[in-house]
């Protein structure tokens, strides 16, 4: 062993991570992890840490950096409550398929086990809800895990990573030597295809007459967006999105026939159970996708390509399972079917699409007068954004009306809580959002329950000039249990009215511009001045109808086709 080649543990950790590309780490120090965050200082030039406020932030802007930049997301906090408070996102991260490495600190570890101050087993804690999570306890051991870690978290269905390293790890000395990971015995991320199971696809693909495509997140994730337009084209087949499939196809695209689920389209919910053929790309059958699984689909072939096993058969049995990267998949499958025509099925969403206009949209987007509606402020600064910016959303009525009627022209353009529904994650990763696509506008839709679970992270905009546009649909409500409690409760608003603060003189505190919008009249010249300087951060309130509801819907548990329309 050569002395002059050793040296810390904690610099081993910084110049592994940037051996993996990373110039962006989200973090928060303490004791544990002091070391760190020293040898951090050296490095300022090459990696740029952001000091968010509270460490779920962090896990969120991370998440939001790896969504829109398709990189892997880092995070580094302290032991304890440092490491506790990751958690949430962790989780987050997990159901919504985010790759995310996660740094945890821990005290040394002659200590473990003794209850020593600010210890927690973190590893055992985040092992259910990561792909991997390790302690690290030797110096000699960090950059192999930190390659394994970058490798498990990014390939396959992608996911978080916790690395849990004891202080004496990151203070003792070792060589430093970096390979990435390229194998791992017994992982396999992307399986080869089954030629019978394409063959098979193939055959009801050209056979079928009216076939449905459902896009999911794994079209995303697997730069398939191109692939995905050319397969429809060829085989012309409609397609409709689950929340995190939203920006893979264009809004404008002609097959793309828009959202499923409980707050989705009239036409692909209904057309969900009268097509013949189900292509479902990359998503999970999610519940608020199905609604009641005994009358989903019944009468139609189902092919289903994912890249995890384990989605197969697991909410709703498929006739063919293509288990692969979506991307392969789809350009397997487009080499091999037919060009094909399907004008008449095609046509026949059009009467449920005005259906739903003349019942829900036109009146939602274009009131003739009374208060703001929601859908009105999102449509609008959509259209002033030329459909070109980044959503992002907090989680409630505002998530679900920003998903409906903002619009896209460029994948990777929605950073939201799918399936783990987290209140408080739209700021933080509006905060990623920017910092992972810097050239674009980041437009974040958040109500006035959401903004104040991480309202702390204004302060990270504020030291570091992070410029997302910032929207709070306030109707002084937790909007979407009113909702339910209007619909399903007899009306009976328990504790969901909110007494809420002056946001003007919040965004005042942290050196934010902002404008409050009561009236039509004043929207147009406040979404102007909000959009005017793209480098600078603003908070734009609107307030909203308080008894606003989102149609159309689709009560929980029931037939996908039992939609409420709100007349």
């Amino acid at each position: 062993m050569n002395t002059n080649n050793m040296i810390t543990g904690s610099e081993i950790l910084i110049r592994s991570l940037m051996a993996e590309g990373t110039d962006t780490i989200f973090g928060y120090p303490g004791g544990a992890v002091i070391p760190i965050f020293d040898k951090l200082y050296d490095y300022t030039e090459q990696i740029q840490h952001i000091l968010v406020r509270h460490e779920q932030g962090a896990a969120h802007a991370a998440e939001g950096y790896a969504r829109v930049s398709g990189k892997t997301g880092v995070v580094l906090v302290t032991s304890g409550p440092g490491a506790t408070n990751i958690v949430t996102g962790v989780a987050d991260a997990m159901i919504d398929s985010t790759p995310i490495v996660v740094i945890t600190g821990q005290i040394a570890s002659s200590l473990i086990g003794t209850d020593a101050f600010q210890e927690v087993d973190i590893v055992g804690i985040t092992q259910p809800i990561t792909k991997w999570s390790c302690q690290i306890r030797r110096p000699q051991d960090i950059a192999k895990a930190v390659a394994k870690a970058f490798y498990i978290a990014s390939t396959g269905r992608p996911g978080p990573v916790v690395l849990d390293i004891t202080k004496d790890a990151q203070m003792g000395k070792a060589e430093f030597h970096y390979e990435q990971c390229k194998f791992i015995r017994s992982y396999n991320p992307i399986p080869t295809p089954d030629e019978s199971s394409l063959s098979e696809a193939v055959k009801l693909i050209d056979n079928a007459k009216k076939p449905l495509l459902l896009i999911g997140q794994g079209v995303t994730i697997s730069h398939a967006e191109d692939m995905l337009s050319q397969f429809i084209e060829k085989a012309d087949i409609p397609a409709a999105w689950t929340l995190l499939g939203a920006s893979a196809l264009p809004t404008g695209h002609r097959l793309n026939k828009g959202m499923l689920g409980m707050h989705g389209n009239v036409g692909p919910n209904m057309k969900t159970n009268e097509c013949d053929l189900l292509i479902a790309v990359g998503m999970r059958f999610d519940d608020r996708v199905t609604g009641d699984l005994k009358t989903y689909a019944k009468q139609a072939k189902v092919i289903h390509i994912d890249i995890d096993p384990s989605e197969i058969h697991k909410n709703v049995k498929a006739d063919v399972a293509i288990i692969t990267d979506a991307r392969l998949a789809l350009t397997e499958l487009f080499s091999r079917i037919k060009e094909n025509n399907h004008t008449d099925w095609i046509d026949s969403f059009n009467i449920h699409e005005q259906e739903e206009f003349n019942r829900v949209i036109r009146d939602e987007i274009h009131p003739l007068d009374g208060e703001l509606n929601m859908g009105e402020v999102v449509n609008f600064i959509s259209e002033a954004t030329n459909h070109s910016a980044v959503l992002v959303t907090d989680v409630g009525q505002n998530q679900m009306i920003s998903s409906r009627y903002f619009k896209y022209k460029q994948g990777r353009s929605i950073v939201t809580s799918g399936g783990l529904g987290t209140m408080g994650f739209g700021l933080p990763a509006a905060i990623g959002a920017k910092l992972g696509a810097p050239e674009r506008t980041v437009c974040l839709f958040t109500g006035d329950g959401g903004i104040q679970m991480n309202i702390q992270e204004l302060g990270t905009i504020m030291q570091y000039g992070i410029a997302p546009k910032i929207i709070i649909l306030n109707n002084e409500y937790l909007g979407m249990v009113r909702q339910w409690q209007e619909l399903f409760f007899d009306k009976r608003y328990s504790h969901t009215p909110m007494f809420n603060p002056d946001y003007a003189k919040i965004a005042e505190a942290y050196s934010i511009d902002s404008r409050v919008v009561s009236h039509r009249s004043d929207l147009e010249d406040a979404v102007k001045e909000m959009l005017k300087y793209p480098e600078k951060p603003f908070i734009l309130q609107v307030n909203v109808k308080q008894q606003g509801m989102v149609y159309p819907m689709v009560a929980a548990g029931t037939t996908i086709t039992n939609i409420l329309m709100g007349d």
